[in-house]
């Protein structure tokens, strides 16, 4: 198996290597960790979310969220303001000294990205940005789960759009593309 050649294992690289990289500059340009660039990231196009909230976008447990928010607001980016519609639960805003590091975090991730692309055309780094994210748009959409009653009176799977589709997808090769 060429594992240079799996898509699986290359996007994944390409993101670890990516997000090691963009976290090495961040420490030493930014004084902060690519997670915590993430959550100001996050936090600016959600401000005035709940921790669980912005967990979930994160996909990482809350609980592991929390600490990291202790520290950022302990450091002065974010600040929990009481919700006023539950005493109990608190809202997540940036700070006045988190809102210029955004562009500063935009401008590093620009930066990574050129050395990423290093040995591209512009027109094959548009290129790629398009096709990736056709590829996101595939595996993002939300797939309603099949209702069982609905294929009870079908005799055979090709009989319905929903099932055809999982009977191809049967038909795919295995990992790595061999048969």
């Amino acid at each position: 198996m060429n594992l240079d050649r799996s898509f699986g294992f290359l996007v994944h690289d390409v993101a670890r290597l990516f997000g090691r990289r963009f976290n090495q500059r961040a420490l030493l340009f930014l004084g902060l960790t690519r997670a915590q660039c993430k959550v100001l990231g996050y936090l600016a196009r959600n401000e005035g979310i709940h921790q669980t909230g912005l967990a979930d976008l994160l996909e990482i447990k809350p609980m592991t969220l929390v600490r990291q928010i202790d520290r950022m607001e302990e450091d002065g980016w974010i600040e929990r303001r009481p919700d006023p519609g539950d005493r109990r639960a608190h809202r997540l805003v940036l700070t006045d000294k988190a809102r210029p590091i955004l562009a500063r975090i935009l401008a590093l991730s620009t930066e990574v990205r050129a050395e990423a692309f290093a040995g591209l055309s512009a027109a094959d780094g548009r290129h790629l940005i398009d096709l990736l994210g056709r590829v996101h748009g595939n595996l993002s959409e939300r797939v309603p789960p099949l209702a069982v009653a609905e294929y009870a009176d079908l005799d055979e799977p090709n009989d319905h759009p929903a099932l055809r589709v999982a009977t191809a997808s049967a038909d795919l090769s295995p990992v790595g593309g061999h048969q």
